[in-house]
Order: C-alpha cells, then structure tokens, then sequence
C-alpha cells in the first residue's frame, strides 16, 4: 500500500487503485463490472467509489471527446508573459483566460515566461483571429509566443499509480 501524495489525503490500497485505473480506462464501466475485476460485493464497491469522490481522489467524471471530429484541428501551446505582475493584472488575466473556451489549460510557470495555454482551434485563421482579438487584449499581456503541435506523441489523462 502506498500513501497518497498529500498528507492530508487518505491511504489508498491495492484495490482503491485497481478502481482507479480501470475508471481511468473507462469511467463507463458498469458497476458490476468494476465489482467483479475488483472482487467486491455491489455494496463494497459503491462504499469505496463514494470514499474515493469524498475524499476527492476522484473529482470528476467526464467524457473525452475527440477534438477533430469537431474539425479542431490545430492544437497549441502559447507561453504568454505579462508586462506587470501586480495583483490586479495577474487576476485579470486569470479570470479572462478562464472564460475563453479555446484555452484547454492554463499554468502558471516560473522561468522566462509566466504562462503556458494549451489552446485548441479549427485552423490558422481562427488562431490568428484567437491571439489577436483574445489575447493581445488582456491587459497587461506583453508577449506571446505560440508553438503549434505538428504531431501529439503522447496525450493522456491517466494518472500514474504503480
């Protein structure tokens, strides 16, 4: 059994994660299913699926939808750096990137730039369109410079838990 990355999370064994990884494969998998590859009882399994979301290990369940099947076809990463680094500005920047449905994620970075957004749009044209007439005007936005993905390697959002 392996402790959990916090201290204040709780202990998660064997068996919480073999839940874990089966759900990251497919968060669909009927409850009788995950039961049986985890050899719990119905009641069992619903007992600790609803510790794992109390506790907040599991935080959400969502459905990946492939992004070029609605024709988004250009994935990019943007390192974005602020002329000022007030409170003010940094909340403002903050708080418009959060509503732009573009931005897939956003991080706040230490080193020569002060954020990186994974952003996705449907072509050149709309990126264009995305940094001039969203980003350039955060206020505060100072420079920009933006890398598109030739080809993705690797994409996952499973978490490792060996």
């Amino acid at each position: 059994m392996k402790p959990a990355l916090r201290n204040s999370e709780p202990l998660l064994d064997d068996i919480d994660r073999q839940l874990l990884c089966l759900l990251q494969e497919n968060s669909r998998m009927s409850s009788a299913e995950l039961a049986r590859r985890v050899n719990l009882s119905a009641p069992g399994l619903q007992k600790r699926l609803k510790k794992l979301e109390e506790s907040g290990v599991i935080g959400r369940y969502v459905t990946l939808v492939n992004r070029e099947a609605l024709g988004l076809d250009l994935l990019c990463f943007a390192q974005v750096t602020l002329a000022h680094h007030q409170p003010d500005c940094v909340g403002q920047f903050c708080d418009r990137v959060k509503g732009l449905p573009e931005v897939l994620e956003c991080h706040h970075l230490s080193g020569e730039f002060d954020y990186l957004l994974k952003v996705v749009v449907a072509n050149h044209q709309h990126l264009e369109k995305f940094l001039s007439e969203k980003i350039t005007r955060i206020p505060g936005v100072d420079r920009i410079r933006t890398s598109i993905v030739l080809n993705e390697i690797k994409a996952s959002t499973s978490l490792p838990l060996d």
